[in-house]
């Protein structure tokens, strides 16, 4: 019989990997989103591979009720929990709403699961903002927890009933600390897309500036797919459900970002980049970058797309996008400018 997966934000960039992910391992997939979401194309956009191989159930995930009766109908054995407002905001203004979807969302699911399917196995994506302000580099899964962003609040919240679920309900629940990653699929209110998809109408000439906040703000970046399969992973193991940090290990800028993804197309950051100082966020004093060891030694992952090669695969995807085709490696390996010819420079 098939496994049943039910995951929640499955349109995002992990939810939609992770989808794939799942069908080719045979799982029947159910995903959870918002009824707007459902009756817009573009927010399909990722799922556009798997669209007829899935089942999409419209529902908030703060709405209880709702998540009471799709997990009676489906009955999941293994339940992904992405959904969550992610903007990362430093004031308290919206406070409410960001509790309510963060928080009672994960509350309203473990509660659920517990009551209809007890053994279904749950994922928390939880987040390096746990870590906020941290006091040591590089962080791992015994380091102090210090957020200051009600998004991390907020998810530490979570990670807390996740926690108290596993260890006094006796249900395989866990939670994946996740530093940074990204790919082809990143949402374009993040500010690597925000970069990528610059360059390529930077390159195109459909624009000529990419104002940006903190450039030599530090993160620890890596690749989607391969973090999805960390997830997958945690769910599947011999080793009981445990939290883990998944992460890369390695601090880059912004500013280095930003080189290699002009560099890409041949052209110097330094010439179209503006700094703007309203879009700075507070720093850090000890830059968020994770310590992978333990779920390298427990369930033998660890990350191996290299940072390069990640934005070259989101730049050449941005310009694809915008109708430039950038004709195999030897375009790649010298910057050359080559685009199909229905382009046209503004």
């Amino acid at each position: 019989m098939k496994k049943k997966a039910l995951i929640t934000g499955i349109a995002g960039q992990d939810g939609s990997y992770l989808a794939e992910l799942l069908l080719n391992k045979g799982y029947e997939v159910h995903g959870i989103l918002r009824n707007e979401s459902i009756e817009n194309a573009t927010e399909l956009e990722n799922l556009k591979n798997v669209l007829n191989k899935i089942i999409l159930h419209p529902c908030s995930v703060d709405n209880h009720s709702g998540i009471y009766k799709i997990i009676k109908n489906v009955k999941p054995d293994e339940c992904y929990h992405f959904a969550a407002a992610s903007f990362v905001s430093y004031s308290f203004d919206d406070e409410h709403s960001m509790i309510s979807t963060n928080f009672n969302s994960t509350h309203y699911l473990l509660s659920t699961l517990k009551e209809i399917v007890p053994k279904c196995r749950f994922y928390f994506a939880a987040s390096s903002e746990l870590f906020g302000n941290a006091q040591s580099s590089p962080q791992n899964e015994e380091t102090k927890f210090n957020p200051r962003s009600i998004y991390g609040i907020s998810k530490l919240s979570s990670f807390y009933v996740v926690k108290n679920y596993r260890e006094h309900h006796g249900m395989y629940a866990c939670s994946g600390i996740s530093y940074n990653h990204e790919s082809v699929r990143r949402g374009k209110i993040f500010v690597t897309r925000k970069i990528t998809t610059s360059v390529a109408k930077i390159f195109l000439g459909l624009q000529k500036k990419l104002e940006l906040g903190n450039i030599d703000a530090i993160r620890d970046w890596g690749y989607a797919p391969e973090y999805v399969y960390a997830m997958w992973k945690m769910l599947n193991n011999s080793h009981g459900p445990n939290d883990y940090v998944l992460a890369t290990g390695i601090g880059h800028t912004v500013r280095d970002f930003l080189k290699i993804a002009f560099d890409v197309v041949g052209l110097d950051y330094k010439n179209y980049v503006e700094i703007n100082k309203s879009f700075f966020r507070p720093s850090e004093k000890i830059p968020l970058i994770g310590d992978h060891s333990k779920i390298k030694k427990d369930l033998n992952w660890q990350p191996k797309k290299k940072f390069e090669k990640i934005i070259q695969e989101m730049v050449e995807n941005d310009l694809n996008d915008l109708g430039c085709k950038r004709r195999g490696d030897e375009a790649n390996k010298s910057k050359t400018k080559d685009c199909d010819s229905n382009v046209t420079s503004t």
